[in-house]
């Protein structure tokens, strides 16, 4: 048996030259009556009824109908489709036409095996419904969910849509290192690789922001990126270690320019792929049109605990969180962390339309320039849908001796435990001495957009490949 699928498996073709795919022909049968068409794709259904035989070939855009006629595909054709299964690859070519119920279909005239399926797919009828065999086994996933190839191509169109934004507003894409001698430019735990050939340990990246400001630095004046992110946190509905990010900057911008270059960017792209500016999200209604809604991030707080937590003491501040459930310990002691929690814990709860929460505490943002008319808070954003946070953005900080600073405060949080202070990089602050321009720059989720844009409640919908546990033998 097994030489037999060998010799059968071997005799496959190399390649096979096809002209149309199923949605065209079916999208456009008007244009295609009668032509002939060259197509291929992977068997999922055959039904037999005398000397006709029915099988339904799927491709990357979907399913059409290959119908076979003894008196056209003659004997040995017709012999052929004996072997072939469900799961099978195979390419037709033939004339489009409509069978008596009305549907599109070729009527084969030549056809041949381009693969041969080992294993038996998934029942057709149930599908393949175990989520964790779904995300260890993708690819079957994509064979038998017509949702699930549907997630896939609204990702890869909405970062195509993204790039074409950025480019035509005069964005440049650059690529910075993965392998980092030092992370920074976010609040994460690093994972750590070995570097053989320098004999160092360094970190593979949390972010990208101080490398794309170096680049800011050296004379460009809009760059971006997209690209995988690593951070060594929890996997849960909205967070994965390895992650799609956007981030870009641009000279001579502030965190407003930011504001409304991303809504502008994100109402682009769910119009574009959805077709309306409007969205359901897990049962709510959403408005992605610009303008999005502003909010202070004080304001949010003081709103819900009616008492101005920005001038606390730093013990009534924790005492404050700690009544709300949040646990301050160790390393997280600090206000930077009990300013975060709360407004986690209090305001984004009760967002559902596309918000911008502005001007955070300083203690929050150790990268960010001060807010112009209060030294207390920093031009800071976040944007957050249905609960969700999408977007971080700042004024950034141009100072070297205040960023020098910030990142001696930030040494002082990782002493004392906090494995998410941001680490002190000499080399960037040698960079900001040579003058660093007023700069505008922010990053968003790509995995999250994509969550909004095709409803799914979990980071692992949208995530082609996303991270599981090991199986174990």
């Amino acid at each position: 048996m097994a030489d037999d699928l060998r010799k059968l498996i071997s005799k496959m073709p190399y390649s096979y030259r096809t002209n149309a795919t199923a949605s065209r022909i079916k999208g456009s049968y008007a244009r295609y009556e009668g032509k002939r068409v060259s197509v291929a794709g992977r068997i999922m259904a055959i039904r037999r009824a005398g000397k006709l035989v029915f099988i339904d070939i799927q491709d990357s855009t979907g399913k059409i109908q290959a119908y076979f006629d003894y008196s056209i595909v003659g004997e040995k054709g017709f012999e052929g489709l004996k072997r072939l299964n469900a799961g099978d690859m195979l390419g037709v070519k033939g004339e489009v036409f409509k069978t008596t119920p009305g549907e599109v279909s070729i009527k084969v005239r030549r056809h041949r095996q381009l693969a041969k399926a080992i294993r038996v797919l998934p029942d057709k009828w149930r599908g393949l419904q175990d989520t964790e065999i779904r995300y260890r086994k993708r690819y079957l996933d994509l064979i038998m969910n017509e949702e699930s190839r549907g997630v896939a191509v609204k990702r890869s169109t909405a970062v195509s849509l993204i790039r074409k934004f950025l480019d035509k507003k005069g964005f440049l894409e650059f690529e910075t290192p993965v392998i980092q001698p030092l992370y920074g430019g976010g609040d994460a735990e690093p994972f750590k690789v070995r570097v053989n050939t320098l004999d160092e340990d360094d970190y593979l990246r949390i972010a990208d922001e101080l490398y794309l400001k170096r680049l800011i630095i050296g004379g460009f004046e809009k760059v971006y990126e997209i690209y995988k992110a690593f951070r060594n946190e929890d996997i849960d509905s909205t967070h994965s270690p390895e992650f799609t990010m956007i981030e870009w900057y641009q000279a001579y911008a502030d965190y407003n320019d930011m504001m409304r270059l991303t809504e502008k960017l994100i109402a682009h792209v769910a119009k574009s792929v959805l077709g309306t500016d409007e969205l359901t999200y897990q049962g709510k209604k959403i408005s992605m049109k610009a303008p999005f809604r502003r909010m202070k991030f004080i304001d949010s707080i003081n709103g819900k605990v009616g008492r101005d937590v920005l001038g606390m003491p730093d013990e009534e501040l924790f005492a404050l969180a700690e009544s709300k459930g949040i646990r301050l310990e160790g390393g997280k002691r600090t206000r930077s962390h009990a300013y975060g929690k709360l407004l986690d814990a209090l305001v984004i709860p009760d967002i559902v339309q596309p918000t911008f929460i502005v001007d955070w505490p300083k203690e929050t943002s150790p990268l960010t320039r001060p807010k112009r008319d209060n030294p207390k808070l920093v031009e800071r954003f976040e944007l957050y849908v249905s609960g969700m946070e999408l977007a971080n953005a700042y004024s950034e900080l141009q100072n070297p001796i205040i960023q020098r600073e910030n990142f001696e405060e930030e040494a002082k949080k990782a002493a004392v435990g906090d494995k998410e202070a941001e680490p002190t990089d000499t080399d960037f602050l040698e960079a900001m001495e040579y003058g660093m321009p007023p700069t505008g720059g922010l990053g968003m989720g790509i995995d999250r957009l994509v969550m909004l844009l095709t409803d799914k409640a979990s980071i692992k919908e949208v995530i082609l490949f996303p991270m599981e546990k090991r199986e174990r033998a």
